[in-house]
């Protein structure tokens, strides 16, 4: 049991797989069209080592976020060509570096223009009706062109209002909404269904893990789907984080307060990761159970009750994760029968 304690693991779902990672390792297997399930697994770079600044607290959440987002990007892509049956060996192709970072790209343009810049306007906007910030100013049509008028609405409908505690609480909860809405949508597509059932096979092999049972089909089908260490509760911490740190950052710019909430992105993830951490010291400390509820609460959305097949995938993508951790994993703990055609 202690020897699951010292090595903590963690994942994610992706294209008819799941990713999982230890701390100096990392594995994706999937399952290709024809029931093979085809996995890659690589030491993780001690980059702590390499970089002893990244040791530093807060310092050390925003490179964590970094990197996850790194290797889930490396997992998606891998597992979409996969489970399209476009690489029958499993291998990268040479172009993947680029086509990840055109991935990482194109999700943080995304989810800067939805969660940050949608909810700042929508925020400013809504303070500027309700008269809760400056009252907007009249609005001269003169009879100009469609264009004058659409520019003098804009301007008047765009006024800055200097943020405060209601603002950024207004805006977080907008966020909050929005990511609800984008979940929801998402979870009646049966290809996303799919995900989340994969997501709480992550999940449940996770708990079988650090439960010291076996690594088996039987044994993670006993326990529950959604887990306290998911990224979605540390989403809710950084939405109060936001609220605190925007509230002391701001000015009378909305220009300003938009460009700061997208550069300040490290730091409050960096004061979000340190938080979790101290939290999650101690698991079973009210305030631990109190940070991870609303995760809880949104994991039976974002989380549906896999099938044997899909455990099955779960359980290989640690098996081959925990091969390259330098600690050894104790005999019995590791199902020894490889799923049926993998490798």
């Amino acid at each position: 049991m202690s020897e699951q304690k010292e090595i903590i693991v963690g994942g994610q779902a992706v294209i008819e797989g799941v990713m999982m990672r230890g701390p100096n390792s990392w594995a994706v297997a999937v399952r290709r069209p024809d029931g093979v399930i085809v996995s890659k697994a690589e030491p993780l770079p001690a980059l702590s080592a390499r970089y002893p600044i990244l040791k530093v607290p807060v310092l050390r959440g925003s490179a964590v976020l970094i990197h996850s987002m790194v290797l889930g990007i490396r997992a998606i892509n891998f597992s979409a060509a996969i489970a399209l049956a476009e690489e029958a060996d499993g291998e990268d192709k040479p172009s993947q570096p680029l086509g990840a970072a055109g991935s990482i790209v194109s999700a943080l343009v995304f989810n800067i223009l939805l969660f940050v810049v949608l909810p700042l306007l929508l925020t400013n906007a809504l303070f500027l009706y309700f008269g809760w910030g400056n009252s907007p100013a009249t609005i001269e049509t003169g009879g100009g062109s469609w264009y004058e008028t659409a520019w003098s609405w804009w301007r008047a409908w765009t006024r800055p209002v200097r943020p405060s505690v209601s603002f950024n609480l207004i805006d977080g909860l907008i966020r909050m909404a929005l990511f609800l809405v984008m979940i929801w949508s998402f979870s009646k597509l049966e290809e996303i269904r799919r995900l989340f059932e994969y997501h709480g096979a992550e999940h449940k092999t996770v708990f079988t893990w650090e439960a010291g049972a076996a690594l088996t089909v039987e044994n993670a089908q006993r326990y529950p789907r959604q887990h306290p260490r998911c990224g979605t509760s540390f989403l809710m911490v950084v939405m109060l984080v936001s609220i605190v740190l925007f509230s002391i950052v701001k000015f009378d710019s909305l220009l300003l307060n938009l460009l700061t909430r997208v550069v300040l992105i490290p730091l409050v993830a960096g004061i979000s990761y340190e938080i979790i951490k101290a939290a999650g010291q101690k698991e079973t400390s009210p305030i631990f159970r109190l940070m991870t509820l609303p995760g809880l609460w949104l994991q039976n959305v974002t989380t549906r009750e896999p099938s044997p097949e899909q455990l099955e995938v779960a359980i290989h993508a640690l098996r081959e994760s925990l091969k390259l951790e330098p600690q050894p994993v104790p005999s019995g703990l590791v199902c020894q029968t490889a799923a049926a055609g993998s490798r």
